[in-house]
């Protein structure tokens, strides 16, 4: 209260400063939102006063709030945006106004008052608002702080005529969308925007906006009023608003600084902030953030009932028009303007056993984007129907059953059965881990919509629209015997997350009471719980090991069995990388994927990996293609001479080709060879680099990469029986590329750097560890290095797990290179900000010195951490 009496004495930045902190203090012991945004927009406007009087203003132009300082709602750090609104007079404006505004405007800036501000008359603000939603949207919001009020009575009369209530709506409606995809339209991800994300307060506003623009009211208590939303959910809103809003000023006040998103490192402060504690099974971060996820969830569907009810009064003929949904058993309902309806709002108290299928409807009926209103309503006063007896009824099996085989709509169905809790309803396994928080730096999403996206990876493979995106995997589940229950085994792949203990192994036991109380065969329970039991064995096989190892493939191959078991763990495995990170997927862990599945097909199919067939088969395929160039067979029979077995096995034919063209008449140079492309797989360069060999040669190429900005994805690297090294690297990013470049200049500046910084040999820099990113920092990973000795002999298999930042590659290399250790292969695997790098190393010198090996880790883990 303090604050708020001092307000009538702001006239400089000092006392408004003084203020807002004991506004700030007073929050923080109370809590109370509301109570801060009126106190710091009361604030402001005493400042924005004070300048307006002694600039010497007065009537003579308006001082207006707009956005959210007009609605009278600041945050800490908000944007402060006024509009000064002047006469039509230009020669008014240009002898008197101009100076005063350029004055005020000035003050207000020098006083450290960061205002966002726009000088308009009347016909200009009106012809703005029609080109622009957004500047229209702000005006909606326009309110009087002093200066001339019948202007802006004359403002507010000419923006209200122009104001098309119909043409507002669609226009914010598809703003909405626009802002829900670019964040994947999903409030799941960990580290939401708390203002912009789908459920966050844009979408609360976008309600008060389009409400206000219709003449339905300004707050919530109007549309109630109106009866366009229940006494229930005025409450939810009301509830649900204050909840993101006090999470919003706390963040502002953690940050110092405008902060919406909810990152990491500000979750346990924030948690604090609203006294929230830690207890024995959960961290307060993850009791704030479910907290969160709850809150947006019941605001992202209240956002779709108040839309829906808004746009039937705007549009009252449209919306009466409906159409019968065809097909036996569908005659409860119906379609309405793009969305599913029922008849009869009791229809799910009556006869609970519509609830499933409705989605079932939803799936088959292509014309309908989501639910009504009344749907939305009438499963939330129906919940207590969906019990025991419910979820063990057999026709509501059999409907679920039906749902997951449908050939469209079933990823949409079940993102609408989380939205509106019935899938956590019927299977309780799930419920546990809506809005259940991954503490990790890969995944970036809740673990329920993570599984919801694998699913919806999964089902993309079966739609023709989109088998130009993984061609390889549509094609697999085309011929598939009963793709659907790949989808059943997303759904339950990591429901088991956040119980303790091996998730995989857990799953087991939900996977099985499913398939038994779903009637599926034992054939395909079995396939169903051997998937979740080692849905992560595939990807770490084809990223840890080295799958052209004959040996790897033979005992992957024993391990998955039969083609059948390869193609539905292939399939899911290619989907859960993808569904959980856009960072974790790429193109090159596409190809170790499929260049794995394909080796032990081979194997299962009878074929033994004989490497001598093998060496032959790469051999001609690579002959044929180099006689698409004109290159006879006896051009490069020098340079092959030179290349053993390893490098024909490691390297595909397309990759020999390449190399061969480029270096068959290049056998003996006495200058480094470097040779890139556009990566044959999709992403960044691919770098073949052929030199003498030298010491430090690694090294010396990390350090150049790494000096430019280059991720490294993969490195093979070889010495060929004359001694020359033959290593080739898959690269993105790089900051080479100048203002116009392309991929063409990239090249050209890659092959002449690196050779020439191989040619000069200067001293190599120390190694200069880059910081650890932000999130690298809140989950910190303890870094580590495990060597073990290949079953010959030859070589030695070095991992490494570590927080990633740049210049580590290098840092690695240098310690090798101490030691004179010769790398043979690399295999680089970034998830996220962690990487877990796999190098195969020459075991000559380690086989020789058991305390090499000892100094050697310790030297690494020194590096890791410096």
């Amino acid at each position: 209260m303090q604050a708020a009496t001092q307000a009538n004495h702001i006239t400089d930045i000092a006392q408004l400063r003084a203020a807002r902190e004991q506004a700030y203090a007073q929050f923080r012991k109370t809590q109370s939102v509301g109570r801060l945004a009126k106190t710091l927009t009361k604030l402001s406007d005493q400042l924005l006063i004070s300048l307006w009087d002694t600039c010497g203003l007065n009537n003579q132009a308006a001082l207006i709030a707009v956005g959210g300082f007009g609605r009278g709602s600041l945050f800490p750090y908000s944007d402060i945006d006024i509009l000064i609104l002047v006469p039509s007079d230009k020669k008014l404006f240009e002898e008197i106004l101009a100076t005063k505004i350029e004055s005020f405007i000035a003050k207000c800036w020098d006083t450290g008052l960061e205002i966002g501000s726009s000088v308009r008359s009347v016909s200009e603000c009106i012809s703005e608002s029609e080109q622009d939603i957004t500047v229209r949207t702000a005006m909606l919001e326009s309110r009087l702080i002093c200066g001339k009020k019948i202007l802006f009575k004359e403002f507010e009369s000419a923006f209200a005529k122009t104001l098309d209530p119909k043409a507002f709506f669609q226009a914010k409606l598809a703003e909405q969308i626009q802002r829900h995809y670019k964040y994947q339209s999903t409030p799941y991800s960990l580290e939401p925007n708390c203002k912009e994300s789908p459920g966050g307060l844009r979408d609360l506003q976008v309600i008060s906006w389009v409400s206000k623009a219709a003449h339905l009211g300004n707050t919530f208590k109007d549309l109630n009023l109106e009866g366009l939303i229940t006494e229930h959910e005025l409450k939810e809103l009301t509830r649900n608003q204050r909840l993101l809003e006090t999470l919003r000023a706390n963040l502002h006040l953690l940050a110092g600084r405008r902060q919406d998103v909810l990152v990491f490192d500000l979750q346990a402060g924030l948690a604090a902030a609203m006294g929230i504690k830690e207890n024995s099974s959960r961290l307060a971060s993850e009791a704030i953030m479910r907290r969160y996820y709850w809150a947006v969830k019941a605001v992202t569907q209240l956002n779709d009932v108040l839309l829906q009810n808004i746009e039937a009064l705007l549009f009252p003929k449209e919306s009466k028009t409906t159409y019968p949904i065809p097909g036996e058993g569908n005659e409860h309902f119906i379609e309405r303007q793009g969305v599913l309806d029922i008849k009869d709002p009791q229809l799910y108290e009556k006869d609970p056993d519509q609830i499933l299928r409705t989605f079932l409807v939803f799936s088959q009926t292509s014309s309908v984007k989501g639910l009504s209103a009344t749907i939305f309503r009438a499963l939330y006063n129906a919940r207590h129907r969906m019990n025991a007896q419910w979820r063990n009824n057999p026709s509501n099996r059999k409907l679920f059953i039906e749902l997951l085989k449908q050939p469209e709509g079933v990823s949409r169905a079940f993102q609408l059965m989380n939205r509106t809790s019935v899938l956590g309803r019927y299977l309780p396994a799930f419920r546990k881990i809506v809005g259940q928080m991954q503490h990790d730096l890969f995944h970036v999403y809740t673990v329920d919509q993570h599984i919801l996206m694998v699913l919806r990876k999964v089902r993309r493979f079966m739609v023709v629209e989109h088998a130009h995106e993984f061609p390889f995997c549509s094609r697999l589940i085309a011929h598939f015997e009963k793709p659907w229950l790949l989808v059943i085994a997303a759904l339950f792949h990591d429901i088991a997350k956040g119980r303790g203990g091996d998730h995989s192994l857990l799953g087991k036991a939900d996977t099985r009471k499913f398939a038994k109380e779903h009637g599926l065969d034992k054939a395909d329970t079995e396939l169903l719980i051997w998937l979740v039991a080692e849905h992560l064995q595939m990807s770490q096989v084809a990223q840890k090991q080295d799958i052209t190892d004959p040996d790897v493939v033979r005992a992957f191959a024993k391990k998955v069995g039969d083609e059948r078991h390869l193609t539905a763990l292939y399939l899911l495995t290619v989907a859960d990388l993808r569904g959980t990170s856009p960072k974790v997927w790429n193109a090159w862990k596409g190809k170790l994927l499929e260049d794995l599945y394909r080796a032990t097909l081979r194997v299962l199919g009878g074929a033994k990996p004989d490497a001598s067939s093998e060496f032959a088969q790469r051999q001609e395929e690579s002959r044929t293609k180099l006689r698409l160039y004109g290159i006879e067979d006896s051009a490069y029979e020098n340079f092959w001479k030179q290349l053993d077995v390893g490098f024909f096995l490691r390297q595909d034919s397309a990759d020999i080709a390449w190399l061969t063209r480029h270096l068959f008449n290049k056998v003996d140079s006495d200058k480094p060879v470097v040779r890139a492309r556009l990566s044959p797989i999709g992403e960044g360069l691919q770098v073949a680099v052929y030199v003498k060999d030298q010491e430090d040669l690694f090294s010396r190429i990390c350090a150049y990469f790494e000096r430019h900005g280059f991720s490294i994805w993969d490195a093979r690297v070889h010495t060929t029986n004359s001694g020359y090294a033959l290593d080739t690297f898959q690269i993105s990013g790089g900051n080479l590329v100048s203002e116009g470049g392309g991929y063409r200049d990239l090249i050209q500046l890659v092959e002449y750097e690196l050779t020439e910084a191989l040619t000069n040999a200067e001293p190599l820099a120390n190694a200069s560890m880059g910081r650890l990113s932000r999130q690298s920092r809140t989950f910190p990973i303890q870094p580590r290095v495990h060597m073990t000795p290949d079953d010959r002999g030859r070589y030695y298999s070095l991992s490494i797990s570590a927080s990633d930042r740049t210049g580590l590659l290098y840092a690695i290399s240098r310690v090798l290179a101490k030691h004179h250790i010769s790398l043979h292969t690399a295999r680089i695997n970034t998830l996220g900000e962690r990487v877990e790098d796999v190098l195969l190393l020459d075991a000559v010198n380690l086989s020789k010195n058991p305390k090499l090996q000892i100094q050697l880790e310790t030297e690494l883990l020194e590096a890791l951490v410096a």
